[in-house]
């Protein structure tokens, strides 16, 4: 979209949902493999916090998970103008947060003053501070809203989807929401449950209430084999992010319905721990900031061999931070990493690492080892670590796995950096090279390898957040692609981050949950949840 034109878009027509066949009521329930870390929707790190955040939450405007375009949401239309300085939202009159408290413009700027707060930790923060100057909301009136960035912020509508709106008068504060459900119960280690926000603002054709189920149970289970026997029993709904060896298996159960969406925009990773004050050796940190040595890694991993083993051809070669699924921002040019191991090794050899027998050794004699940290109970995980291991074996590298719960994993590596190497998935909630700016500009939460720095520890990180700031206030789309490619092409030549795999992504679910709309980005299923439906006798009762 071009900064000159007016944005008008209609939102999806519910007509199309056949009203007089859907069933209201019930209780819809599904699995997540770890409890949410944050329930205020400013400060979500994690995958299940940000599964809650979208399910109690309203933002400006919606990115439509099958289409892939901006669509409106609290804002009926927006406006971009001042050659794509400012946009200016038209909101919903009469909209109510979910105890009551009236929804307007003054809501808008609470919640966006609370971003510009330096003390708050935020990686949507993050996205929407400048580099310099400041941002500027005012209130044309009690329904109209407008946001003025210094400089231009290329798709700008697009930073706004996943900016939940705050109450600047509810008591509730941050626990008042606009969205479908609220939370109506939380049990620590167990579950969440969401019950129907009876303020929600949308209708659909025939005037009836959304969304059309009454509550949502989210369980906390690391053990997958668990919920997919759950699944198959009927206990739970759906699934989604399923491995390729139960995929297989669900496939041949003539009572589920399973669905391969084809390759996704997330990504399989490690990284090596460069933090200055990181509690590791010394020796290590120096292997770990060695461009060298993380290019030796990665040419020692077989990517293919990942793919046909680990992901049963449900999978390809990654090459960098964009899938190929991503057909425009996808650096077309650049190719996985050969698996080359005795390349590998002579390039460590150059750097005086040697063979002692089958232990390689750097030049002051220490031993080659790391341990790499993962997520238990994730089984593809602990089988590309596998994987690691013995192409690293090859080249006289021993590497430990270390498989933990997750909410300790992410202690490790967002705050005590207690820890050598890791392997995780990120999983991308936009097409745009914008969303990801707090993992590659060098201040970042999520700049895996060493956040939060205060100025950019080498010269092609400060490359990386001059080109980040670079595309991200850009006109031509075509300039911002040049700048974003140049980012990818970096990060192949440093290996930062080394990517291994980008997975299709395999769902499943019960003939009986109706209207579902199963796309690549998250949260797959419920992206559209006021629209979901149980078939007429197959609700199940809300405890």
């Amino acid at each position: 979209m071009t900064p000159f034109l007016l944005a008008f878009f209609l939102a999806a027509s519910p007509a199309e949902l056949t009203p007089g066949k859907i069933q209201t009521g019930g209780e819809l329930r599904f699995a997540v493999p770890s409890e949410p870390k944050a329930l205020h929707p400013l400060q979500v790190t994690d995958e299940s916090s940000e599964l809650v955040r979208y399910l109690i939450s309203g933002s400006l405007v919606r990115l439509n998970r099958v289409t892939q375009k901006i669509e409106p949401e609290l804002a009926e239309s927006w406006k971009v103008t001042d050659s794509g300085l400012q946009i200016t939202f038209q909101l919903r009159k009469g909209l109510k947060f979910s105890d009551g408290a009236p929804f307007d413009a003054a809501d808008v700027i609470f919640t966006i003053n609370k971003l510009m707060d330096k003390s708050l930790v935020s990686p949507i923060a993050e996205s929407f501070r400048p580099a310099v100057g400041s941002v500027i909301t005012k209130a044309i009136g009690p329904n109209v809203v407008s946001v003025r960035f210094p400089v231009y912020v290329a798709g700008m509508e697009r930073l706004f989807s996943g900016l939940s709106i705050l109450s600047s008068r509810s008591p509730l504060k941050e626990a008042a929401g606009l969205g479908p459900f609220m939370v109506a119960e939380s049990k620590a280690g167990a579950h969440i449950r969401l019950a129907k926000n009876p303020n929600y603002w949308r209708k659909d054709a025939s005037g009836r209430q959304m969304p059309y189920l009454d509550a949502i149970r989210i369980e906390f289970l690391k053990n997958r084999d668990i919920e997919l026997l759950r699944f198959q029993k009927g206990e739970f709904d759906f699934v989604s992010n399923i491995e390729p060896e139960a995929y297989e298996k669900l496939k041949a159960n003539p009572t589920v319905t399973a669905l391969d969406l084809g390759a996704s925009l997330d990504t399989q990773q490690i990284w090596f721990n460069q933090t200055p004050a990181a509690p590791i050796g010394a020796h290590k940190k120096e292997w770990f900031t060695s461009q060298s040595f993380r290019l030796a890694i990665s040419e020692t991993i077989n990517r293919k061999d990942m793919a046909r083993v680990v992901y049963h051809g449900y999978g390809v070669p990654a090459v960098g931070p964009v899938s190929p699924g991503n057909s425009f921002w996808y650096a077309s040019k650049l190719k996985p990493a050969e698996f080359q191991p005795q390349a590998a090794l002579a390039r460590l050899q150059k750097d005086g690492f040697k063979m002692f027998g089958d232990q390689l050794k750097d030049k002051q004699g220490n031993a080659v080892e790391f341990t790499i940290v993962t997520n238990a109970g994730n089984k593809v995980r602990e089988r590309l670590a596998a994987m690691i291991q013995a192409d690293l074996r090859q080249i006289g590298i021993k590497v430990t796995v270390a498989a933990m719960d997750f909410p300790s994993l992410i202690e490790r590596i967002m705050r005590t950096f207690n820890y050598e190497a890791c392997l995780l998935g990120l999983v991308n909630l936009d097409l745009d090279p914008s969303s990801q700016s707090n993992v590659w500009l060098s201040s970042g939460s999520s700049h895996a390898w060493n956040p939060n720095q205060k100025t950019p520890a080498s010269p092609w990180e400060a490359e990386i957040d001059k080109l980040m700031r670079q595309q991200g206030s850009e006109v031509d789309p075509n300039k911002r692609k040049a700048s974003f490619d140049r980012v990818q092409e970096i990060a192949a030549q440093q290996t930062p981050i080394i990517y291994l795999i980008n997975k299709h992504t395999l769902v499943a679910t019960s003939p009986k949950l109706k209207n579902l709309k199963p796309a690549i980005l998250s949260p797959h299923m419920v992206w559209n949840i006021e629209e979901l439906y149980f078939a007429e006798g197959a609700q199940r009762a809300a405890k």
